[in-house]
């Protein structure tokens, strides 16, 4: 490691983006954020972002006990994720908020058994809550990109369906749409995702990719498929951008993910910010300049709107009663 550390954040960071374990975990940072930005815009609009998180949260149980039996690790988180996030959707379709506590409250008890109970070294449990994404093999890069090319796949193919059934669910159902299957196919694809990020950003910063960048892009846009594209460069950006500069300094990656997600949805509010202001001020000024607002006192319309004597509505607003 030696070779890589010269006190030069430049000459390291471009060392060690030769290293085959750092471009791997390069590209696994890149589908990542790709395949998190696909679906990140639907779960703000969608109001499922306690729900997204507890997904993560409940991939760590599957990843856990996987630990602790000796079966794969990405296997046992996918298979944890996508149970969770369906048997959430399923419970919670009235009561979302109270189901996902409950059911999240229970995995994660399971958690810190399965953990506890792991007779192997700490640090291959502790890396499951902060992620430890120079560790991707290239086996677990190509499952990785599999379930990438699915989710993104199902997302284009649904895209009507499902964007209908997350901005007028009541109106949908009339209309055919089963947005009850909708809302579990969706699920799914959350813990998908969720299994996947568990192992580059950890379970406990997992929202950084999930949440953040959807939030971010629909603070800028209002269609749907552009807030989804910025959603996907916003979550690379935060991705790739954070491996990066983790690279020389050598600290946690969830470190400069989480900050660089955060930063950008700091701009794109501050954005909306001023927009709104504008918008705010066109609307002043087009109350200023408006033919009922510039009528002089003498004018016709002032008169009429004030009731002045002689005009019809003070004839007919104050009738004349003989003495």
């Amino acid at each position: 490691m030696t070779d890589f550390s010269t006190g030069n954040w430049w000459a390291d960071t471009m060392s060690l983006l030769g290293v085959d374990f750092v471009q791997n975990a390069i590209l696994a940072a890149l589908l990542l954020g790709v395949v998190s930005g696909a679906i990140a815009p639907l779960i703000v609009m969608r109001q499922m972002s306690f729900a997204a998180h507890s997904t993560g949260e409940l991939a760590l149980m599957g990843a856990a006990a996987a630990l602790l039996f000796g079966a794969s690790v990405s296997w046992g988180a996918l298979v944890g994720a996508v149970l969770a996030a369906v048997v959430l959707t399923a419970l919670g379709m009235r009561e979302q908020d109270s189901i996902v506590a409950v059911v999240l409250s229970f995995g994660m008890g399971l958690s810190v058994l399965f953990i506890y109970l792991y007779p192997g070294r700490s640090s291959t449990a502790f890396s499951l809550l902060t992620g430890q994404i120079v560790g991707v093999s290239g086996t677990s890069l190509g499952i990785l990109a599999g379930l990438a090319a699915l989710v993104v796949a199902v997302v284009a193919l649904l895209w009507r369906p499902l964007l209908f059934a997350t901005v007028d669910p009541v109106l949908a159902a009339a209309s055919g749409v089963k947005v009850r299957v909708l809302g579990l196919v969706f699920a799914a694809l959350i813990g998908v995702v969720a299994s996947q990020g568990v192992q580059i950003v950890g379970a406990l910063l997992l929202i950084a990719l999930l949440i953040t960048p959807g939030a971010a892009a629909v603070k800028v846009t209002s269609n749907p498929v552009v807030a989804v594209v910025l959603s996907g460069v916003f979550s690379v950006v935060s991705a790739v951008g954070g491996l990066v500069l983790s690279l020389a300094p050598g600290l946690p990656v969830s470190v400069f993910v989480t900050t660089i997600s955060f930063v950008i949805y700091l701009l794109c509010r501050g954005v909306s910010w001023l927009r709104s202001r504008n918008v705010d001020a066109d609307s002043v000024r087009a109350r200023e300049y408006s033919p009922g607002a510039s009528a002089g006192p003498g004018s016709p319309d002032a008169l009429g709107a004030s009731g002045a004597p002689g005009s019809p509505d003070s004839l007919t607003s104050a009738p004349h009663h003989p003495q």
